[in-house]
């Protein structure tokens, strides 16, 4: 499974790295993506992070299964504000492809039209930037090939949740016992 986290200098760290793990011992080929113009991104926290590419190097036909979207306010606006991430949105709704967003970046979905009428959740605050969703309050939230997640302390949760949308239930599972998560 390929998987696209689109990244932004001020990026959440754990929101990025956590679920960023759990999916590549999942198996997943994982990229970080550069939103930002450089491969070198800082998150909001100081930690720098070499990107594996830049956003325009993804190729127009080029397939993928889930794009990830870390929060971070300044991470979350800069995704919220670039036509290359709507681009992309689109192109995996229009290919009923995963999208994952926690923290401050479901508004990045909500700005880019894509979250209307799907049941999501976000850092509290944001709750009205999600342009038609359907708030709830719930820690993470699978609404078809939406997810979710409030924030920073549920990095595990949506990770393994991301997990599980790819590669099914017992492999979640089997993720969450070999992490000491359950």
């Amino acid at each position: 499974m390929k998987v696209y986290f689109l990244m932004a200098d001020g990026f959440e760290e754990t929101e990025a790295v956590t679920p960023w793990d759990i999916l590549i011992r999942a198996g997943a080929e994982v990229y970080l993506v550069s939103v930002s113009g450089s491969l070198s991104l800082i998150g909001a926290h100081g930690l720098n992070i070499k990107a594996d590419m830049l956003i325009d190097e993804i190729k127009d036909g080029e397939s993928f299964d889930l794009l990830v979207l870390p929060g971070g306010g300044k991470g979350a606006e800069t995704l919220a504000s670039s036509e290359k991430v709507k681009a992309l949105l689109t192109k995996a709704v229009k290919e009923n492809k995963f999208i994952g967003a926690i923290c401050a970046s479901p508004m990045a979905l909500g700005r880019h039209g894509v979250l209307t009428g799907v049941k999501a959740t976000c850092f509290p605050g944001f709750e009205t930037k999600l342009g038609g969703a359907v708030f709830t309050d719930q820690k993470t939230v699978l609404d078809g090939k939406f997810i979710t997640a409030k924030g920073m302390g549920v990095s595990m949760e949506f990770g393994f949740l991301l997990a599980k949308a790819l590669y099914g239930e017992k492999k979640a599972d089997e993720l969450k016992k070999s992490t000491q998560f359950s």
